[in-house]
């Protein structure tokens, strides 16, 4: 970065720079999208366009909340373009937060995902962020004049208490940070040709300065390819960073401990192989944990780690696999980094050596106290722009500096537990001790008060079986006595209460603790239909960043069910028994062709020939895009008839979702009658599955794969068809939707067909052949566009209507 540079809008003219290089991949509904760095610079430039017709002007606010995305992204820097202060919002914050900042920043806009603006109801402005690409000019603005010194930004913290407090950050902030590292980038950016695009897969919001740090201003610096993913489930991740050839995970602490608890259950003994590796040379640890590598990809080689402080020995973990970990030190206050560890010298245990033009001194108490052009002196508070009397920032953070000059971080000084005698304990080292005892998830130590003065109290999440007083036995032997662990209660939840960053709210646990708030109920009775058991498995992998199995899912009743499944199930992955199998076969070129063939010189005369089905489409133009295509079921003859009313183009790339069940008979040669057509079975199987493309889709459990196998059947081209009534209809009546239709749906994110087979069932119900009968029709009845903002219920409905009414 030039240190003429005199402000972060100079960055959008990197992105037309870079132009057709893919800059974001964000997955919408579980495809992939690709927005290039021309698309971004293009983005911004009608942002801010936008906000010069809307007469918003250098110095006013623009409220962003919204899930990361390309349209963020541009919202922001058209804002930055203009001068204009972006105040980001962390998409998890309650609403009631959001209210407090928009009464106190007073937006002229707000820029926000659609059920992020019908949730705040505000009388401000709005714009949704999901449509920025039809709604806005298609001309660009210049930018404002701009300086170092000018705001960028209004970056709110928690404020779950009293005001909230923004902190205030300047150009010369942000540039102050990225300077040292772009100079250090230098030096290895001959090499980066040889690996590039440079991937990260990103796993923070853009709102947190460490989220932006790494999804902001360092990318532009390498033309990298930014991969968002907000679901944090270990197995997810792993096979993302796989697939997507990754190169580096930025995340908080508790993935990379969520990542090593799912590879110690893929690789069985790989701690003890690890205790093994002392000594090892860099060459040698690569090669003996190549199974390891292999299960990330080859091309991954680091993980850059902030927002909370890792433990230790999830830091010896990973450097003894030969994946470094990148951590760094910083606060929103700071403009995120303070200190950083040297990517190929890092200093185990540590957070780095101080940047350049920082100052860090220790002070009495251990407090760290920092200045320099990276710190805010300004916050927004009340309504107006604040500048603090002093240049030292106090952090409230407890650091001490080691031999060799490297930050290591002690804990929040606010945490120190103060005891009678007047020592000090800190609760990360008694956390760190915990966490080395077997049969422990997690553990939070909170200060206890007592008769005899405040003393250490430890919340424990526990394995099964496993015995909370000989976990904290253990850990005593490891520590001083002042330190001893004497007060602790097993944590009834499968996870601790946290921010947005993964860090543990210790002062909720203990007032939950304290309250007597953590007996467990019998649990109510969760009363779920299909639609809430798919939704609540969503809901808790994404939570607890664990995979689950299906079945388990489907035994749910309560809410103790609930924390049972997770207790039993987290850091594992589903039992492979599924008896399903999601064919890929079909989707190869020779099937295709063949398949192809079938249809057009075979099936579609046949049908023509035996039923003459009237053809009487409402829709008239069909997209060459896939499409879900759904319709009511009153036959074993339904597939057929669908395919018969669809062009050409559409029907030779469909794939079918047909009851797993029937499939399942026809595998294992039952239920088909008698046992002379049983033994037909598996050939039915075969020819159906090759010559249709079917795929299963269970009626009791096993949702979670066959989605997953309709997304990868979108991706590669097809359309996917599905009957959301779940059975065939006796008479040809109406039947209640499946309410997963509208949560797969959404995940696939595609414009939906509704088509209406009539006809059949009266014919079924009457006793009377269908053959040649002329009284069959079949019509594609509508073509629905997909609303992000409607929720799987309402998107389930609209189907329904759009086939049945």
């Amino acid at each position: 970065m030039p240190q003429s540079r005199a402000n972060l809008a100079s960055l959008v003219n990197d992105f037309s720079r870079h132009g057709s290089q893919i800059a974001v991949v964000a997955q919408r509904a579980n495809r992939n999208e690709e927005t290039t760095y021309g698309q971004l610079a293009t983005l911004a430039r009608r942002f801010a366009a936008e906000l010069v017709s809307r007469r918003i002007f250098k110095g006013e606010r623009v409220l962003i909340w919204g899930e990361n995305r390309p349209e963020w992204i541009g919202a922001f820097f058209g804002c930055v373009l203009r001068g204009v202060l972006p105040v980001p919002i962390d998409v998890a914050s309650a609403v009631e937060f959001v209210r407090q900042v928009e009464r106190d920043v007073s937006p002229r806009l707000i820029a926000a995902d659609a059920s992020k603006i019908e949730l705040l109801a505000s009388a401000a402005p709005t714009i949704d962020l999901g449509r920025l690409a039809d709604i806005l000019p298609f001309e660009g603005a210049a930018p404002a004049d701009l300086s170092e010194d000018d705001a960028l930004q209004i970056v709110f913290t928690s404020g779950t208490t009293g005001q909230p407090k923004g902190v205030v950050h300047t150009h010369r902030n942000v540039l102050a940070s990225l300077r040292p590292i772009e100079s250090e980038l230098a030096k290895y950016l001959r090499y980066e040709r040889f690996f590039h695009p440079i991937r990260f897969l990103h796993t923070l919001p853009l709102s947190h300065v460490f989220g932006q740090f790494m999804g902001l201003w360092i990318p532009a610096l390498l033309a990298a390819e930014v991969h968002y993913e907000s679901r944090l489930a270990a197995a997810d991740i792993l096979r993302r960073i796989k697939r997507e050839r990754i190169s580096v995970l930025i995340a908080v602490p508790r993935l990379l401990d969520l990542l090593r608890r799912e590879l110690n259950v893929h690789f069985p003994g790989l701690e003890t192989r690890i205790d093994a590796s002392t000594g090892w040379s860099a060459l040698k640890r690569w090669w003996k944990f190549l199974d390891v590598h292999r299960a990330f990809g080859l091309k991954f080689w680091a993980f850059v780690c902030g927002g909370a402080s890792l433990p230790p020995a999830s830091e010896r973990f990973w450097n003894a696999l030969g994946l470094p970990v990148i951590q760094g030190y910083g606060m929103t206050e700071t403009t995120a980094l303070v200190s950083l560890n040297h990517p190929f010298h890092a200093a185990q245990g540590s957070v780095g050596k101080v940047l350049p033009g920082r100052e860090v001194r220790i002070a009495e108490d251990g407090e760290v106290l920092v200045r320099g052009e990276t710190i805010s002196n300004l916050t927004w508070q009340n309504g107006s722009l604040r500048r603090q009397e002093s240049d030292w920032l106090a952090t409230g953070d407890l650091a001490e500096f080691d031999e060799e000059g490297n930050l290591r971080f002690r804990g929040r000084k606010k945490d120190v537990i103060v005891t009678a005698a007047g020592l000090n304990i800190h609760p990360e080292d008694l956390e760190s001790a915990l966490k080395r005892q077997p049969g422990l998830k997690d553990a939070t130590v909170f200060e206890l008060q007592t008769d005899n003065g405040p003393t250490p109290m430890a919340a424990l999440i526990l394995d099964p079986g496993a015995d909370g007083a000989t976990i904290v036995d253990a850990a005593n032997r490891e520590l001083a006595v002042f330190q001893q662990i004497s007060r602790w209660v097993r944590w009834p939840e499968s996870d601790f209460p946290r921010t947005s960053t993964g860090k543990v709210l210790r002062r909720e646990v203990a007032r939950v603790v304290q309250s007597g708030g953590i007996a467990e109920g019998a649990g109510d009775e969760l009363n779920l239909d299909s639609l809430g058991r798919v939704e609540l498995q969503s809901r808790l992998e994404q939570q607890y960043g664990v995979t689950l199995d299906d079945t388990a899912v489907a035994n749910v009743r309560t809410e103790q069910d609930v924390h049972a499944l997770i207790s039993a199930q987290e850091g594992h992955t589903a039992p492979e028994h599924d008896p399903h199998i999601y064919p890929r076969w079909p989707w190869s070129a020779p099937m295709a062709a063949i398949r192809s063939a079938f249809l057009e010189v075979i099936a579609m005369p046949l049908v023509r020939f035996l039923a003459k089905p009237a053809v009487r489409n409402q829709v008239h133009e069909f997209p060459k895009t896939p499409l879900f295509i759904v319709a009511n079921h009153v036959t074993s003859y339904d597939v057929p008839f669908l395919l018969y009313a669809l062009p050409r183009h559409v029907r030779r790339r469909v794939a079918v979702a047909m009851s797993g069940e029937m499939i399942l008979d026809w595998r294992r040669a039952r239920n088909q009658g008698n046992w002379l057509l049983n033994l037909f079975g598996p050939i039915e199987y075969w020819l159906v599955t090759g010559l249709f493309n079917i795929f299963p889709l269970p009626q009791y459990s096993g949702f979670r794969r066959s989605f997953a196998h309709a997304e990868e059947a979108v991706k590669r081209g097809y359309s996917v068809v599905v009957f959301p009534e779940g059975r065939r209809s006796d008479d040809g009546s109406p039947q209640p939707f499946k309410q997963g239709a509208g949560l797969l749906w959404e995940q696939l994110g595609t414009p939906a067909l509704a088509m209406r087979l009539e006809g059949l069932g009266q014919l079924k119900a009457q006793g009377g052949r269908w053959f040649r009968s002329g009284r069959i029709s079949v019509a594609a009845r509508a073509l629905l566009p997909l609303d992000q903002s409607e929720s799987p219920r309402d998107l389930t409905e609209r189907l329904r209507a759009a086939v049945l009414d």
